[in-house]
């Protein structure tokens, strides 16, 4: 199959900080973090194009977080995971951590799986957080202030990593050599039938209800499409159309004006609606995932 990521990355690690002082970084610039979620289906893709990835996601035995069996759920536990990492303080991070933990705990391979993986896995972990910095800065580019993106921004990018498993060290020291490690990542990822296949059915919502596939299916497939980087769909076998280039263009001049005019707390939604629904169930003593 492929390499795992940073295997041949090799950087200045970062300091050693110790799990609680983690927990207790925060991100500054989360202005782009509701709109940001319409770009979500394709960061997913990215994530999932590493195979251990993948295949971690494809052959879970966690029924309650299958996508096609539970889409609500798996969806709602996802985005809380981004709330929580994102604006959460250091109780709710380790709490959260806590719970995710009890799941990650049953997603390790077998010995009939194509591809070796573990939930647990801080290389894929750091993976996964690196497609969402990623994911940051190209909607920062489309409808942000580029200069916002700074190695203090890029250094902030590592919550999403270490609110689970990923020691900060582990992180590219620098923006430099950031790209290093995702070019080298990318570069040795190649996609095989099924999960090709699997990463096509997500894009075109097969998990949804009937209705809504049909529905939504070419909407999420336009702008799904349209967010993924030209490397990404050369490995999903997918093309942008001229037609759908000039919609997702279009789509794109209205939201840049959309988030220029949108208020605060609009810019942060849903996120900041389930930050409190996480906390409601820490209060009322529900399960968190």
């Amino acid at each position: 199959m492929t390499a795992q990521p940073i295997e041949s990355f090799q950087a200045d690690p970062m300091p050693r900080t110790r799990r609680a002082e983690l927990d207790e970084q925060q991100i500054n610039d989360l202005t782009l973090l509701g709109p940001a979620l319409l770009a979500g289906p394709a960061n997913v893709i990215m994530q999932l194009t590493l195979p251990a990835v993948g295949y971690g996601v494809y052959e879970s035995k966690v029924e309650s977080g299958n996508l096609f069996k539970h889409p609500v759920k798996r969806t709602r536990t996802t985005l809380t995971y981004l709330a929580v990492a994102a604006m959460g303080d250091a109780e709710l991070r380790r709490k959260y951590r806590h719970a995710v933990n009890k799941s990650h705990a049953h997603v390790r391979s077998s010995s009939s799986s194509p591809v070796k993986y573990n939930a647990f896995d801080a290389k894929l972990q750091l993976w996964v957080a690196a497609c969402l910095y990623r994911g940051w800065e190209d909607m920062i580019r489309l409808y942000g202030d580029p200069s916002v993106i700074t190695e203090e921004a890029y250094r902030q990018g590592a919550i999403m990593g270490t609110t689970l498993q990923m020691p900060p060290e582990m992180w590219p020291a620098t923006r430099a050599d950031f790209e290093v490690y995702w070019n080298e990542t990318v570069a040795s990822m190649e996609l095989d039938d099924v999960i090709r296949s699997y990463l096509k059915s997500l894009v075109r919502l097969k998990f949804a209800a009937k209705p809504v596939s049909m529905i939504m299916g070419p909407w999420s497939e336009l702008l799904t499409v349209g967010y993924l980087p030209p490397e990404f769909r050369d490995k999903l076998g997918v093309t942008q159309t001229p037609a759908q280039k000039r919609i997702f263009d279009a789509h794109n001049a209205v939201l840049r004006v959309g988030v220029r005019l949108m208020p605060a707390p609009m810019r942060k939604f849903p996120f900041n609606l389930l930050l409190a629904d996480v906390r409601w169930r820490m209060r009322t003593g529900r399960p968190l995932v």
